[in-house]
């Protein structure tokens, strides 16, 4: 596995966690759990978006892993 791939695995990975928080922020009734679990999504959302820009990077250095 490449590294291009790699990233972008782990891109997926992040963008299924943070719908999983969000998810969870939505259905807990506790009130502070909640409030930590959007937190943590927002964070998440932070961290993917940098993981995005790193994809475009990759994928104008190396143009054979765009669209993988």
């Amino acid at each position: 596995m490449t590294v291009g791939s790699q990233v972008k695995q782990c891109l997926a990975s992040l963008k299924s966690i943070e719908a999983n928080l969000n998810s969870l922020a939505l259905k807990t009734e506790e009130k502070e759990a909640s409030q930590i679990f959007h937190e943590t999504c927002l964070k998440t959302r932070k961290v993917i978006q940098q993981m995005e820009a790193r994809v475009g990077e990759i994928e104008f250095e190396e143009p054979q892993y765009k669209g993988f």
